[in-house]
């Protein structure tokens, strides 16, 4: 396939490093096949494709404003609360990416989970794995507004298996009925399975909006001064320059790594023998591409990580707990437990690309 002739608009959403991650074997299978590729987003998710591509244009969008609230119980009533600055925000950057669309002649739009990034005239896709929109007692409220605001898309994709059987997602990624601009990709990753020597007994990989991060950070390093074994911990702060510290343990060290790109985090994962993350989705992709064994801490309040960890620990696959409940001795549960199997499905990028 050929996409010489056409330019390509990828804009992830800024939550966390997920959203943008997740993008990047998008923007890669794109400039593969002759695209000119602009980027578009905000905060970290911008700083990280930006470190990933940096030979391509990069424009910043209105933010969202996104944050967690302290307590995760009041993270609903905060995001209630905050609805008024996502909607400034989406208008705003619908303004912006009209303004794109003309500057640059863009010929199609790749929006991944930002509501705002739509231009009638062009393709648009929408990137989501959440069909529904798990929020509680409000969840049929927040499903059926999600569903809404994605019919006007040419095509939605979905990165799942599309078997109701057998996929990541669960009741997240899959309706009673499927519109008919739905199309599942298969899981999306950035890494590739190859062997490679343990170096690390333990990934801690942190991620995810403040406050919620530097919360779980400063927890576990806490707990992991008790640990006996080489551990390494990714902060997911993306900053100018790459910094590493080292802390002493029990017995070992922890290594401390502010952000890694994408292939010496992928290395990373490959030389541990567990990690210690968020169970945001993205992270659940790469780890089921390399068949890892793995402890999963939800975002207190983010019923969609809490959704994938109570379904992964209940199918005996990756073991879990919540922030408040965790402790160092939680990781011996891991032996018990499945791991991630490793999948061995391939985008077929051509056929999806097809709708430009």
């Amino acid at each position: 396939m050929n996409l010489s002739h056409h330019t390509i608009l990828v804009a992830p959403l800024n939550w966390g490093l997920g959203h943008s991650t997740r993008c990047i074997p998008i923007i890669k299978a794109l400039l593969d096949r002759g695209a000119k590729v602009i980027i578009a987003s905000d905060g970290v998710a911008l700083g990280l494709l930006k470190k990933e591509f940096p030979e391509l244009t990069h424009y910043e969008l209105s933010s969202y404003q996104i944050s967690y609230a302290k307590n995760g119980r009041m993270f609903k009533l905060k995001m209630i609360l905050n609805s008024y600055k996502i909607l400034w925000a989406m208008y705003k950057e619908r303004q912006e990416i009209k303004r794109l669309v003309r500057a640059e002649k863009i010929t199609g739009l790749i929006s991944d989970n930002r509501l705002g990034v739509f231009c009638k005239g062009i393709t648009n896709v929408f990137i989501t794995h959440q069909l529904r929109v798990l929020s509680g007692s409000t969840t049929a409220i927040s499903s059926k507004m999600h569903q809404q605001i994605f019919k006007k898309y040419d095509a939605v994709w979905v990165p799942d298996f599309e078997s109701m059987s057998e996929n990541l997602t669960g009741k997240l990624g899959h309706l009673d009925k499927k519109p008919k601009n739905l199309v599942y990709l298969g899981p999306l990753s950035r890494f590739e399975k190859k062997k490679a020597p343990l170096t690390f007994d333990l990934l801690v990989l942190l991620s995810g909006p403040e406050p919620q991060r530097s919360m779980l950070e400063e927890k576990l390093r806490s707990e992991l001064k008790a640990f006996e074994g080489e551990a390494i911990m990714v902060r997911g702060v993306i900053e100018e320059k790459q910094t590493i510290e080292e802390v002493p343990l029990k017995q070992g060290d922890l290594k401390v790594v502010n952000y890694m790109q994408s292939e010496e985090l992928m290395s990373t994962v490959r030389q541990s023998a567990m990690v210690l993350c968020r169970s945001g989705y993205t992270t659940v992709m790469d780890l089921a591409k390399l068949g890892k064994k793995a402890f999963f801490i939800p975002t207190p309040g983010q019923y969609e990580q809490v959704h994938i960890a109570e379904r992964l620990d209940a199918q005996k696959i990756v073991p879990s707990c919540t922030q408040d409940e965790f402790k160092l001795e939680q990781l011996d549960r891991v032996e018990d437990y499945a791991g991630l199997a490793v999948f061995s499905s391939e985008v077929d990028f051509d056929s999806v690309f097809s709708i430009f």
